[in-house]
């Protein structure tokens, strides 16, 4: 059984009051602080494993929860904070920002209060106007578009000595990071840099994956929104499948890794015949292979609605992927799956002499830049408030977590060593399976 060190650093001892006012005690009907003590077991099975005799489920590891402590580390009239968004865009990220500025601004009395304009490269110097003023204000109506305020881009957490040194020569003293798995790898750096420095400014990260793929992480903001979104986008394949003969719909999701939206969208949509996911290897052209599969469900029904992540079928495109390269962010470039399919499928039907009729739908940009739906929205809220619960207590290379539904304080350097992805035997994938009628395997080992 794999053990976990869940400990969360801190900067100092928190001895100053909190100008948060609760409660201390149970009963009373008024919220109360939260304490370092209170822990949030992270395994929850109860398998054989847990059965045998001496087994603990805290000795795997508890993580902190989450939430206003009654003492704090900082002054709030001494705080002067950043922010900045990183990566691609995601809905939610408006939300996160403002919920982070008005939490600092009303919960604590903090003043001053920096955006960093297009994430790590902001602090270069090299963007005109790259510091935003914050304050409710400015933030009140973000939530209501899409994109992020602040601007986001890939890259430059690398150059980890110069983000420190921008870092002093604004003053900050709080910097508050939301991004995905590469974002927080540099946030980690960077922390590690102030630390070498013997600086005391604290580094919070708020995960913001799309793909859902960060570990340990229950649900990352704007994954319910991309679904209804992916899933307004299956509704108009099946349509235009379903009105043709010998219809094909073939929508492309995002899904670098992991095949979340993918997966969860075909269930909500029930319109989907075939998952493509980056986890479940799949052939074309063999007995068992999608072609084959496509040629019998058009025999049988006129028509078929396909989808699939962006990462799925790369060994297909490219023997070796390593040679197309990585973008700024660190990650690999991808092959294009949604056209190689859409291409590949109509020659194929086109030498077999069959009839057919494909739209190709890929809605990745729409789905970034949406507004979050309502449970986005009040998830990020909450996400970017105890950001700030944990900032202002002294934590540090710390991210801001759901795990098994409580709020938690996770130490970057655990959440960034693996990346969540659909097991193909778990109960998710079966659920797939039975949604969409497809078979468990599409490639020539039996199944």
């Amino acid at each position: 059984m794999i053990q976990f060190d869940f400990a969360v650093p801190s900067l100092g001892t928190p001895k100053l009051s909190s100008p948060i006012t609760l409660s201390k005690v149970y009963g009373d009907s008024i919220a109360n602080y939260v304490s370092d003590d209170e822990q949030i077991i992270y395994h929850v099975n109860y398998g054989p494993e847990e059965r045998q005799e001496g087994f603990k489920f805290s000795d795997i590891g508890t993580l902190q929860k989450a939430g206003p402590r009654e003492k704090i580390y900082f002054n709030p009239d001494h705080v002067r904070a950043g922010v900045l968004t990183c990566g691609g865009l995601c809905p939610g990220l408006n939300d996160v920002v403002r919920s982070v500025v008005r939490t600092l601004w009303h919960r604590y009395g903090v003043r001053t209060i920096s955006g960093i304009r297009y994430g790590y490269n902001g602090f270069f110097g090299e963007i005109h106007n790259s510091i935003m003023e914050l304050n409710p204000d400015v933030v009140d109506d973000i939530h209501r578009i899409g994109g992020s305020v602040l601007g986001s881009s890939r890259g430059g957490g690398e150059r980890t000595g110069d983000i420190v040194d921008s870092i002093e020569r604004l003053n900050l003293n709080q910097l508050y990071i939301i991004g995905g798995d590469g974002t927080q790898k540099g946030a980690l750096k960077i922390a590690n840099e102030i630390q070498e420095r013997g600086l005391k400014i604290a580094v919070i990260g708020v995960p913001k994956t799309i793909d859902n793929d960060l570990s340990f992480i229950e649900k990352s903001f704007g994954f319910e929104t991309a679904v209804v979104k992916a899933t307004e986008a299956v509704y108009a394949a099946h349509q235009e499948a379903h009105s043709a003969y010998n219809g094909i719909g073939l929508v492309k999701v995002m899904g670098r890794e992991s095949g979340f939206i993918a997966a969860h969208t075909a269930i909500a949509s029930h319109d989907v015949n075939y998952v493509l996911i980056p986890e479940v290897p799949f052939e074309l052209k063999s007995p068992n292979g999608l072609f084959a599969h496509l040629e019998r469900r058009l025999e049988k029904r006129q028509h078929a609605v396909i989808l699939v992540s962006e990462g799925a079928g790369q060994d297909l495109m490219h023997a070796d992927t390593t040679s197309l390269g990585t973008d700024a962010s660190g990650n690999k470039k991808l092959g294009d799956i949604g056209t190689f399919l859409r291409d590949r499928i109509t020659a194929h039907f086109r030498s077999r002499k069959i009839p057919m009729s494909l739209k190709y739908i890929d809605p990745s940009y729409i789905i970034r830049s949406s507004t979050a739906i309502p449970s986005d929205s009040m998830y990020c809220s909450r996400l970017g408030s105890n950001a700030v619960h944990a900032g202002m207590a002294g934590k540090t290379k710390t991210l801001v977590s759901l795990v098994n539904n409580h709020f938690v304080h996770l130490p970057i350097e655990v959440a960034v060593q693996t990346r969540n992805t659909v097991d193909p035997e778990s109960s998710l994938w079966r659920d797939v399976i039975d949604a969409t009628g497809m078979p468990m395997k599409m490639t020539n080992t039996p199944e």
